[in-house]
């Protein structure tokens, strides 16, 4: 894949370079899948929804956080992370409390058990992708850790959840 001028539309783009997109796309579609199944197949008490593990995620990187920060970064309805939040302080994963900076404000902190659930989860998933990766070629795991750079830089380019959208 070689770089393109932003100005070119994806029309413009050579056949194989919008294959290569589409085959990127199909690998990332079928690795999330499989992820997601074989957590569930492994590890049968993983009952997370992915949307939980997700706010999960961001809360450990950026805790405490108002929700509408939260659904910012996950580029979602503040509506949509407050009932998720809901459901994870039913949970006992999450609490909410007052924001200290402005006490009209509340902020989202994760509790002992919403940590220990995310790296359970996070555990889990890693141990998962090593037994997959350990069955590869010594080829295709050189060519998965030479990518992973310009996978990260792939995601920031397409505004990850969490990167900030107006940057760059």
């Amino acid at each position: 894949m070689s770089a393109q001028p932003r100005s070119e539309t994806p029309a413009s783009r050579p056949a194989a370079e919008a294959s290569d997109a589409r085959l990127l796309t199909e690998a990332v579609t079928r690795l999330r899948r499989a992820l997601r199944a074989s957590i569930r197949t492994d590890y049968p008490w993983e009952t997370l929804p992915m949307a939980q593990v997700e706010l999960l995620q961001v809360l450990g990187e950026h805790s405490p956080a108002r929700i509408s920060d939260v659904a910012a970064r996950q580029r979602l309805a503040p509506s949509t992370v407050s009932g998720l939040i809901g459901q994870m302080i039913t949970a006992g994963l999450v609490v909410r409390e007052v924001d200290p900076a402005d006490r009209r404000a509340s902020v989202v902190t994760l509790t002992d058990a919403g940590r220990e659930q995310l790296a359970a989860w996070t555990a889990a998933h890693e141990r998962r992708m090593d037994t997959a990766l350990g069955a590869l070629n010594e080829g295709a795991r050189v060519a998965i850790a030479g990518a992973l750079p310009a996978l990260f830089q792939l995601a920031e380019e397409l505004g990850e959840p969490g990167a900030d959208p107006t940057a760059g």
